[in-house]
């Protein structure tokens, strides 16, 4: 029997289709990719966003770009990425506190939590208590009954108002039932110059850094603010075994997509990513500087950015804690 020939017409136009490869998320990506970094380079934050971008090069034999914008706390990076088209080629590699912190230090954003898709939580570097060296305190105890014992109480440094090592800061006086003084620099690198030269007593910072200015004596470190000890410095107690329960405050990365990217990109990138968190290589790399890798569901990384804000909002509050 002969077909009709409009029936003939969708046959053969259903058969080529059915003939046709199928697209899959396995198919992802078919060309270079890039991360828009918050990160200025040669920091530490930057050394991991080149450190995964070389991994997922590795993985998906496609280019994978990191482009620094740096300034204004991550906005900059943040509306950037924002705007991007939202086909999985375009990553944002963000600092957590870009979306935790800064939607209540800054009055207005150009971008919010809802122009992105969170993918993946990609590590945690915990911050490390270090103190200047001729400063008379082994531990967190005997700093306490130091920091008591001065009028004026002590200074302690960060990078800026509003910073990680300032909120950390602002944490630990409060529950320690101290004075300290915040003195902001311009950057990381000069508050650890103050520190070292004496005009700070304190000092919040990341492992990354801590480490080297710990084994080479320009400063002492009293306690990581982790939840259990850092192999890479083991010997260095944590706040909760310090007496501090709970105590975590650090620097965290994850990697983000702008809003309206399709379901099976994130859902590729999401696995694809996690593979290379999981790869032992990439595992002792990050932990030999101190960054303890994460991974996990887009849905886990969400739920961390909420619980957050939360907890950091109590903090700036309470300490009226404002941007200049």
């Amino acid at each position: 029997m002969e077909l009709r020939p409009d029936l003939r017409m969708v046959f053969f136009t259903m058969a080529s289709l059915w003939c046709l490869p199928a697209f899959s998320a396995e198919d992802f990506p078919s060309r270079p990719a890039r991360f828009i970094s918050a990160m200025a380079p040669g920091g530490s934050g930057d050394l991991n966003a080149r450190r995964l971008a070389d991994a997922l090069r590795t993985k998906w034999g496609q280019s994978v770009v990191v482009e620094n914008r740096s300034g204004a706390g991550g906005n900059i990076a943040a509306a950037a990425a924002a705007a991007a088209t939202p086909d999985g080629y375009t990553l944002f590699f963000a600092s957590v506190q870009i979306f935790t912190v800064n939607p209540i230090l800054y009055e207005k954003l150009p971008f919010s939590l809802d122009d992105f898709l969170p993918l993946v939580l990609i590590s945690k570097t915990p911050h490390v208590l270090l103190v200047n060296s001729a400063l008379p305190a082994a531990n967190l105890a005997e700093l306490i009954a130091f920091a008591k014992q001065k009028p004026d109480g002590l200074n302690f440094g960060s990078g800026g108002q509003g910073t990680s090592p300032h909120l950390a800061g602002e944490l630990f006086k409060g529950l320690a039932g101290i004075k300290l003084t915040h003195v902001p620099y311009r950057g990381a690198a000069p508050s650890v110059t103050a520190l070292v030269g004496g005009e700070i007593q304190l000092l919040f910072d990341s492992t990354v850094t801590a480490l080297g200015h710990m084994r080479s004596g320009r400063a002492k470190g009293l306690a990581i603010a982790s939840p259990a000890r850092s192999p890479a410095v083991p010997d260095l107690p944590t706040f909760a075994e310090s007496g501090f329960p709970g105590f975590a405050a650090g620097v965290s990365h994850g990697l983000l997509v702008p809003a309206g990217t399709p379901a099976a990109t994130v859902s590729a990138l999401n696995r694809s990513i996690n593979e290379v968190l999981n790869d032992p290589t990439f595992k002792k790399q990050m932990g030999d500087v101190g960054a303890q890798v994460v991974g996990g569901s887009p849905q886990a990384f969400r739920s961390f950015l909420v619980a957050e804000r939360q907890l950091w909002e109590d903090v700036i509050r309470k300490q009226g804690i404002t941007i200049k």
